[in-house]
């Protein structure tokens, strides 16, 4: 399995956020091959992180790219920075 978290500072309003992206981008990141699980998480002071989880590396490539012009086309007013990037294989789950 492969993990994408993306750090996103500097949110203007994350309750919009959070909806547009559970309306709007879960489903299309639910397509991507070998998704497993997705959250979105509004870590206070500005700051929200987003997690997915993929079979293997090609989802979580695909799932960067489809988040990248999803913030440019549906969120850039909202997510003004862009975000800090880690992804890896999952070495240890539950």
């Amino acid at each position: 399995m492969h993990a994408v978290v993306r750090r996103y500072e500097g949110v203007t309003d994350p309750a919009e956020a959070g909806r547009r992206v559970n309306e709007e981008f879960v489903p299309l990141i639910r397509d991507v091959d070998g998704f497993v699980a997705y959250y979105f998480v509004d870590a206070g002071g500005g700051v929200m992180l987003s997690t997915g989880v993929f079979r293997d590396r090609a989802g979580a490539e695909a799932s960067t790219e489809r988040a990248a012009a999803f913030v440019r086309d549906r969120l850039a007013e909202l997510l003004p920075q862009p975000p800090q990037v880690t992804a890896g294989e999952v070495v240890a789950h539950s």
